[in-house]
């Protein structure tokens, strides 16, 4: 095969853009994006307009195509990627690489078109409390739907694809999101939020049910300390269950909203007591594996998901307040025994989640895909 061969021209569609600033997809693309692009592939993202003020025309080598969308909950991700693919089927990629099984319906119009199809599915949506019943039988269609028509699906934990193997007698492809081991460079930027080292407790999620950030304040309430609770998070789409949340009238529970600087979130993270991990709907969590990557001791929700990735590196709960209390009260009264749960987290991402190893899985698929197309 000649060398221009190997170069692809790869579109990344299904998140809201790089720089990455809202969550695990964008991380994905960005870290992916980057690395093919050093490879020599032409990458490039679709981003959403309503999220950048500034609008670059590269960054970290992809290039960016800004489209809009439908600011809302049930439109967003739907509409923009449609704006997408609308622009994409334009042009002569060799591979579209699509996140989120919602997208599964929009997938016919690539097929139709002989597009190549690369699907990262992400975990379980239609268990996600948030969405009706009408949302959780579209998720259900969707996944039907993205078995039928992605050429290829590639799923972020060995639990999503069994769960593929065994409902829809699908072979996906196993690809974990990857973290980087980092430690604290500048402990002085928790001063912004008058916090010393290992002084808070410490979540970072969107505030949504199945994420269980309520369940994390009615368990602190009753918790003997003199540590904070730090929430970092909210809700793009207020709800009920999100307002909840500040009805707390516990002044050690601090709200501080959504943080997008990646300076100080490493320092939350590599500088808390524990670190609380909800989410229990999900395949491979970004946000656990960061946590872990940046020294945590965590505290994670009782779900095979979480079990998969963090093994016997953190402690869990059962989704009840009495027992996540149990297990904050444990990490308090065995302080001086965390430091090797800490210390076996970093050893699990630094051998099995690094991103260049998800960039080459990537890779390897896409040419094996190109090849056979």
């Amino acid at each position: 095969m000649k060398a221009r061969e190997n170069k692809l021209r790869i579109a990344i569609i299904g998140t809201r853009g790089v720089p990455a600033r809202y969550g695990g997809f964008e991380t994905c693309a960005e870290e992916l994006g980057k690395r093919l692009a050093l490879h020599g592939h032409n990458v490039v993202v679709y981003c959403r307009q309503s999220y950048y003020e500034k609008k670059l025309k590269s960054y970290e080598g992809m290039n960016l195509v800004y489209v809009p969308c439908i600011n809302h909950k049930a439109l967003e991700t739907f509409s923009h990627t449609l704006f997408s693919l609308l622009h994409a089927l334009k042009i002569s990629y060799d591979l579209i690489l699509i996140f989120n099984v919602a997208n599964g319906p929009l997938l016919l119009l690539p097929k139709l078109a002989r597009k190549t199809i690369v699907l990262n599915l992400d975990g379980l949506e239609w268990e996600r409390e948030k969405w009706s019943f009408l949302g959780k039988t579209f998720y259900r269609l969707a996944a039907r739907l993205s078995v039928k028509f992605a050429s290829a699906l590639v799923a972020d934990s060995r639990a999503i694809q069994a769960f593929y193997r065994q409902k829809f007698g699908k072979e996906t492809e196993y690809i974990p999101y990857g973290a980087a081991v980092e430690g604290s460079q500048k402990p002085s930027l928790l001063t912004t939020f008058n916090l010393a080292s290992r002084s808070y407790f410490l979540q970072i999620t969107r505030f949504e049910p199945e994420n269980n950030p309520l369940l994390t304040v009615k368990a602190f309430e009753r918790l003997r300390t003199d540590k904070k609770l730090v929430l970092v998070g909210g809700a793009k789409y207020p709800s009920k269950y999100s307002r909840e949340l500040y009805k707390t009238e516990d002044e050690r529970v601090i709200f501080p909203g959504f943080i997008y600087d990646k300076e100080i979130i490493r320092e939350l993270l590599t500088n808390c007591f524990a670190y609380v991990h909800g989410n229990e709907a999900g395949g491979t969590n970004p946000a656990l594996l960061q946590a872990m990557g940046c020294g945590c001791f965590v505290v994670a929700r009782d779900v095979v998901f979480n079990r998969e990735v963090l093994r016997e590196a953190g402690i869990y709960y059962k989704k009840n307040v009495d027992d996540l209390l149990a297990k904050l009260e444990w990490s308090l009264e065995n302080k001086d025994s965390l430091e090797k749960y800490r210390v076996r987290a970093q050893e699990i991402v630094a051998t099995e989640y690094q991103w260049d190893d998800v960039a080459a899985r990537y890779e390897s698929l896409f040419k094996k895909l190109k090849i056979s197309s």
